[in-house]
């Protein structure tokens, strides 16, 4: 991609009078946080403490990202504010990524059930401990994260009480809803019993959020296995939208907002459209064997599912290439939150203003405002007139993303971030 020039670049702008320095506010809508394993033991009821120890003692860390000068940028919260504001991020939701107390591996993975009734009770004290270090660690640096609140699904009053208890406690990042992979022991997310969730979300007016990872079937360790889980991974979590669609609960919940998180935004015309041929075809088509089966599901919708989606749902855009944002008027520019997907592997750091420049060169300020920080601030709560004279500081010029991103500027390990694909890297 060439860099555009300064004398497009002001028409591109809408014609507004900006100055050089002027700098986007930038709310990243997918970041990862979660405490070491001891963080954890001060915030579980003193009954557990010796369940702790022995399940501590016998950890093994499954995460490269998690090992050695690695790891403490989940929990380090003075370390974790100098990467991000050197990363020109003001803000950040926050979702899961260390082990919850009790769990065999990360909740942004689908979990084998619990083994006993004992087992099941200990996982959700687990769950627990982590909101409230979440609690904490956002209260580090106040308005400028925002916690995702870890429900489970197999205690629906359980989950709806503990939502309320993050609303109260701040957490205001929402909720995490996990995934149901064909094979586990759990209704599928249409099923009523799931009422009680979707009640207190809505009641508390807190985001529901689905993370890429928890909906897919593990994969069996192979390196084939490990394949198809790539290529199916981000499948599987679109599906729940059309479940929350047939199960009516955005027919019922009108105000529910539904975010849909590293799972790219390409997808949303095409499955919109596709959703919404069956719909139709299921809703009368003439005695139609759609009709014959989704007559009962579809005659108890008012709208289409891209009707719900415009209404009530939003994607976090990690990753977010510049053929992605050439679509953005299909997506919603309305709709579309960027995320760093800071600190993983993959994530756009420590090159996030490059990525930006990459992603977004040549689109008018006004549109990519919307995505930098309009949008996650009106979704989460986030105070713009606070962050304004941090991201003064540190934010991205509005000039240089517009200009572009000129190739051969980064070196090639910024190729990890996926969004850089297509990108000329300079050579040694």
């Amino acid at each position: 991609m060439t860099a555009v020039t300064h004398a497009d670049d002001r028409r591109g702008i809408q014609g507004a009078t900006l100055s050089s320095d002027e700098r986007y506010i930038v709310i990243s809508a997918d970041g990862h946080a979660g405490g070491d394993i001891p963080d954890y033991r001060p915030y579980l009821e003193s009954k557990w403490h010796e369940d702790f120890d022995q399940w501590a003692a016998a950890y093994e860390n499954p995460h490269e990202d998690l090992l050695g000068d690695l790891g403490p940028r989940n929990w380090d919260s003075a370390r974790r504010q100098r990467d991000v504001e050197a990363d020109g991020l003001a803000a950040e939701i926050l979702y899961p990524n260390t082990i919850p107390p009790f769990y065999p591996k990360s909740s942004l993975t689908a979990q084998p059930p619990s083994l006993t009734p004992l087992d099941a009770e200990r996982r959700w004290a687990g769950l627990q401990a982590h909101n409230r270090w979440l609690r904490d660690f956002c209260n580090d640096v106040p308005g400028r994260r925002a916690g995702v609140v870890q429900i489970n699904l197999y205690d629906p009053e359980a989950s709806a009480a503990e939502i309320r208890w993050a609303r109260e406690n701040g957490l205001h990042g929402g909720v995490l809803l996990p995934g149901t992979p064909p094979g586990v022991d759990l209704p599928q997310l249409h099923d009523a019993c799931y009422e009680p969730i979707w009640k207190a979300v809505s009641e508390t007016g807190m985001p529901l959020n689905h993370h890429t990872g928890s909906a897919a079937p593990p994969s069996d360790g192979s390196p084939e296995g490990m394949v198809t889980f790539l290529l199916e991974v981000s499948w599987y979590a679109h599906r729940a939208f059309y479940q929350l669609v047939i199960g009516g609960v955005l027919e019922r919940y009108a105000d529910l907002q539904l975010v849909f998180t590293e799972q790219g935004t390409a997808w949303v015309p095409e499955e919109l459209a596709r959703l919404d041929h069956f719909f139709q075809r299921m809703g009368g088509s003439g005695g139609s064997q759609e009709e014959a089966w989704g007559s009962e599901v579809v005659g108890k919708l008012s709208l289409k599912p891209s009707e719900y989606f415009n209404r009530q749902c939003h994607i976090g855009a990690s990753f977010i290439r510049p053929a992605e944002v050439q679509i953005r008027d299909r997506v919603g520019v309305d709709r579309i939150m960027w995320g760093s997907d800071y600190p993983h592997r993959e994530a756009s750091s420590p090159y996030s203003k490059e990525c930006l420049a990459f992603a977004f060169g040549g689109v008018p300020k006004a549109e990519v405002e919307k995505m930098l920080s309009l949008n996650a601030a009106k979704l989460y709560g986030f105070d713009l007139n606070f962050l304004r004279p941090i991201a003064d500081r540190i934010g991205p010029k509005v000039d240089e993303v517009f200009a572009g991103l000129a190739p051969r500027i980064l070196p090639a390990d910024a190729n990890m971030c996926p969004a850089f694909a297509g990108y000329e890297f300079a050579t040694d």
